[in-house]
């Protein structure tokens, strides 16, 4: 394998997890102090969604 293929399979969706529970948990003490996993668990949703989108967005072939 090439190392542009392995550049190409980079995947971004694990830090999206990662950031987003993180952002998602400290915004979510703020304003749900008592159950601060509501927070997280939409922090990690938009973190995939967002790790998702950047990969996609990599890994676009540029029409030639």
């Amino acid at each position: 394998m090439s190392p542009e293929d392995q550049e190409k399979k980079k995947s971004h969706v694990g830090l999206g997890i990662v950031f987003g529970l993180l952002i998602g948990a400290m915004v979510g003490l703020v304003i749900f102090p008592d159950h601060f996993i509501y927070g997280a668990s939409i922090g990690i949703c938009l973190g995939i969604i967002v790790g998702a989108i950047m990969d996609l967005k990599q890994n676009k072939k540029p029409n030639s």
